[in-house]
């Protein structure tokens, strides 16, 4: 890379906040007020994100009569529900071929769950007028390199082939640049339906005034700091005061799980993004982004990109970083030579738009497992649920998840409960140094991957075989 070229592309940063750009909103909503004292409910809900909300709106939904308390250690949606790219999924599985590999007898009720899981965030959108710049755009996977494109076509027969591609169309190169125009563009996926975008922050705060006009008692402010048995219940201690619940509801994901043996199947993964300035007309027509599309490459190091209601572009991902250890800690969410390092593989994919400024950089931790996508279970003879691991797939993932979470701890058997997806769990992680010297040996393998037209080495390999590895 030319010096000259990473002046102007790092030049771009200069007025760059290192604030989330979906929570820097004047209109934001205030908080509510922390709990003092002692309360009952039947349900408490630990966690103000997404996992959260869903479960607190979606358990007075069932039963308007259930008393539902919320509790949040800070503010609803400050976290990873308020800064993530805002792409809802319907996928549960972190994409069709790693819910086939690890679950190829159940794919098709997965996709079917899936599919039904988004048309429900869709109609609650609606039914609860939810402000959130919901866009049901699709999403495509781009080829940047030609072993990907190649990649992608076997893929899409293989879809065809299993009956999994209804709505998935192949793009040539002319194809997917008529959708978007990037000169690095080869080939693309276009999943039509299976991806709507949101703005990630307004969910999660349409989602909290949803749950306050039901009747569920909210208190930010409100770190949940230890549970045990009380009676036939259980009861969690606050700062100023404690719950005393029939049935808990954990929705902590990448913060230590109150229930400690969970807390080995859940590593924390640092990811960051970019925000643009609003283009303008001359500038968006360059670009040709006219269907509004997500967009994410198919490097194992990979971007995400996606334009705002008023035309930004966000672009995210590439680097996952994992802090030894596993600690979540501020000082991690701000990361400049991640923000120059994108900011020159953002000018790489769209040259037309040089000169275009960043208003926004940010980053923070998501939860990731083993195997990438959510698992669940039980504590305290069935009075405690949890769901973790969505490995940043949950703003549509976290709505199945919270339904799961109530089957359980009603102890019923659903069509949700009878899935092997959510009777096993993954593998857990090992203590440190061995996380840690896993972790980096599999980034390192994965960026010489990228570099070697896919050839994955004897270490992703053995990962594959052992149904382990590390998405970025």
């Amino acid at each position: 890379m030319a010096p000259s070229a990473m002046t102007r592309w790092t030049r771009s940063l200069s007025e760059a906040r290192p604030v989330p750009y979906w929570l820097d909103d004047p209109a934001r909503p205030g908080p509510e007020p922390a709990l003092t004292g002692a309360e009952t409910c039947d349900l408490l809900v630990v966690g103000g994100g997404y996992s959260g909300l869903w479960t607190a709106l979606t358990a007075k939904e069932r039963d308007p009569g259930r008393d539902v308390v919320l509790v949040e250690g800070r503010e609803v949606g400050w976290a990873a529900s308020g800064r993530n790219g805002g792409f809802c999924a319907a996928s549960l599985t972190h994409g069709p071929a790693n819910g086939l590999a690890r679950w190829p007898d159940e794919i098709h009720k997965l996709q079917e769950l899936g599919a039904r899981n988004l048309d429900e965030i869709e109609k609650t959108v609606a039914r609860h007028s939810l402000d959130c710049d919901f866009e049901r755009t699709g999403e495509i996977d781009v080829a940047t390199e030609t072993y990907q494109a190649w990649e992608l076509k076997d893929w899409h027969e293989e879809m065809e082939r299993r009956g999994l591609a209804d709505g998935v169309e192949y793009l040539d190169t002319d194809a997917v640049r008529e959708q978007v125009d990037s000169p690095t563009f080869l080939a693309g996926l276009y999943d039509r339906r299976g991806v709507a975008l949101v703005h990630p922050a307004k969910l999660a705060w349409g989602l909290k005034r949803a749950c306050l006009r039901l009747g569920v008692r909210i208190h930010e402010h409100t770190p949940a700091l230890t549970l045990k048995p009380y009676g036939a219940g259980m009861a969690v201690r606050t700062p100023y005061g404690e719950v005393r619940a029939r049935r808990v509801a954990l929705g902590t994901n990448v913060f230590p799980n109150l229930v400690r043996r969970v807390r080995s199947y859940t590593i924390p993964v640092y990811d960051y993004a970019l925000m643009t300035e609003p283009l303008t007309a001359d500038q968006l027509a360059s670009v040709g982004w006219k269907n509004r599309q997500g967009l994410g490459d198919s490097a194992n190091q990979f971007h995400y990109f996606r334009l705002s209601a008023d035309n930004r572009i966000l672009w995210g991902g590439y680097d996952a970083i994992y802090p030894y250890g596993g600690r979540v800690r501020a000082e991690y969410d701000d990361r400049p030579e991640t923000y120059a390092k994108l900011a020159g593989h953002f000018f790489t994919c769209f040259p037309q738009l040089e000169g275009v400024r960043f208003t926004h950089a940010w980053g923070g931790a998501i939860d990731t497992c083993s195997r990438f996508s959510p698992f669940f279970g039980t504590a305290h003879q069935g009075r405690v649920a949890y769901a973790a691991g969505y490995t940043g797939l949950g703003v549509g993932a976290t709505r199945f998840g919270a339904e799961v979470m109530l089957d359980l701890l009603a102890g019923e058997r659903t069509e949700r409960t009878e899935l092997q997806m959510v009777r096993r769990k993954p593998l857990p992680f090992p203590p440190e140094p061995f996380a840690w010297t896993g972790i980096a040996l599999t980034k390192w393998s994965l960026a010489r991957a990228d570099a070697h037209a896919g050839r994955r080495n004897l270490w992703l390999r053995t990962m594959d075989r052992l149904g382990l590895g590390f998405d970025s």
